[in-house]
């Protein structure tokens, strides 16, 4: 961010400290938008990108910055949103988890767009501000045995009939090395000539690989070849991603929401549950529970979990994980609109002694008004956030108006080199 004449200048691709040529691409009354042409004099925190594609696709964002450097941007921008939009400060900073900073993402949606001009099929994410699919041959955040995927799956689309018909491909990993099982769910507009069809079982028979086709919405996705299926069995899908501490297995579709980053995801649970601290006879609340990623962990400390979600597809397969773990005298899942909360409808679930949410980027504005209008304050709530914005802004309600103590907070590196800031406080009844 630089201020010359006084003015707010944002300028994309600079470092602060560093002294560079840059053009202003976006005037606005209070601030513009700039983007680097030269960098005239280094930061200390600039290194050099990885990989190859850097500056057109628009995966990554902060390639150019070193790690430890992103993780105190990452940090600051928690406390300042902390600050700014809630007025509210942590008691104490907790450590960032961190993990592996190249080849973490186990989940990814891949664009697909037939380019005759670029001499074929492309396979990969957008340009950077743009709709335009980037030309990709390797990718260093996605799992290796994934980026080795990009270039096969372009020639494999390309002699397909209905390439021009397939604009995406949902990519699903699950386990480490020669036992991991990999999923790709490819998007399709028409129906499946034959020809196309054992050009794909082939292909997914060579690389190993779970290959699924969705003609309409998630729940539309049907098994086309799997390995170990036997010709006269229907493929059946091995896809599974395991919480060793807690001695918990979980199964998933390919298109069910799970964490793009499995080894982040297993020290966020223990840290969460830690943090959390059930005692064996405390209930439980887990909100925006999904399959369960955090109910299975805390039945195995708590007397009963309740989770609850808004879908019910996934609140029935969360019951099923839980009965499959040996979990299922000690849960309970129903399906509820979490963002239309009121008091009643909170008070109507019972007395909680702990509380866990993990809510998508929108937040949890209403259940964070109930919570906090609510006479019975809850001893000490997890909060975990993919947003540091609507984090901050319920923050702001726990603690001014419900009069929690926020004990602490902290980020957490889901996404390395793009600014995507992953994060968790701990509140706790004054």
């Amino acid at each position: 961010m630089a201020r010359p004449e006084g003015k707010v200048v944002f300028v994309r691709g600079a470092l602060p400290g560093e002294r560079v040529q840059a053009e202003v691409v976006r005037r606005k009354p209070r601030f513009e938008v700039a983007n680097t042409l030269a960098v005239l004099r280094e930061a200390a925190a600039r290194t050099r990108p990885r990989c190859p594609h850097y500056g057109v696709c628009g995966g990554c964002s902060m390639q150019h910055l070193d790690i430890r450097s992103q993780l105190a941007t990452k940090q600051r921008a928690l406390e300042d949103q902390l600050a700014h939009l809630g007025n509210v400060r942590a008691q104490t900073i907790l450590r960032p988890i961190a993990g592996p900073d190249w080849g973490y993402r186990y989940r990814a949606r891949l664009s697909v767009r037939h380019v005759a001009k670029k001499g074929g099929v492309l396979v990969g994410f957008h340009e950077k501000g743009s709709s335009f699919v980037a030309d990709m041959r390797e990718c260093h955040v996605l799992a290796p045995r994934v980026s080795a995927l990009l270039v096969p799956l372009r020639e494999l689309i390309g002699g397909l009939a209905m390439r021009d018909r397939m604009p995406q491909i949902e990519v699903a990993l699950a386990g480490e090395g020669a036992h991991s099982v990999l999923a790709l769910v490819f998007r399709v507009l028409d129906a499946v000539t034959e020809s196309d069809r054992l050009a794909l079982a082939e292909f997914a028979r060579r690389h190993q690989l779970e290959l699924w086709l969705q003609p309409k919405g998630p729940d539309t996705i049907r098994l086309l070849w799997a390995p170990g299926a036997d010709e006269a069995d229907a493929p059946r899908s091995q896809l599974a991603y395991r919480l060793p501490e807690f001695d918990v297995v979980m199964p998933f579709a390919p298109t069910d929401f799970t964490q793009v980053n499995h080894q982040i995801n297993e020290v966020l649970v223990s840290r969460s549950v830690r943090l959390l601290d059930p005692q064996p006879s405390d209930r439980v609340a887990d909100l925006f529970c999904g399959l369960g990623n955090f109910s299975l962990p805390l039945a195995r400390r708590a007397r009963e979990v309740l989770g609850i979600e808004g879908s019910a597809t996934l609140t029935a397969r969360a019951a099923a994980n839980a009965a499959a773990n040996g979990l299922g005298e000690k849960t309970r899942f129903q399906a509820a609109n979490l963002f239309e909360m009121t008091l009643p409808a909170w008070q109507a679930l019972g007395r909680f002694e702990r509380v866990l949410i993990d809510p998508p980027r929108e937040g949890a504005l209403e259940l964070a008004r109930a919570i906090a209008e609510d006479p019975w304050k809850v001893p000490r709530i997890v909060y975990v956030s993919c947003n540091p914005a609507t984090l901050a802004r319920d923050a702001s309600l726990l603690v001014h108006t419900g009069g929690y103590r926020l004990r602490a907070a902290g980020v957490i590196n889901m996404f390395p080199h793009t600014s995507h800031v992953e994060s968790m406080a701990v509140f706790e009844a004054a």
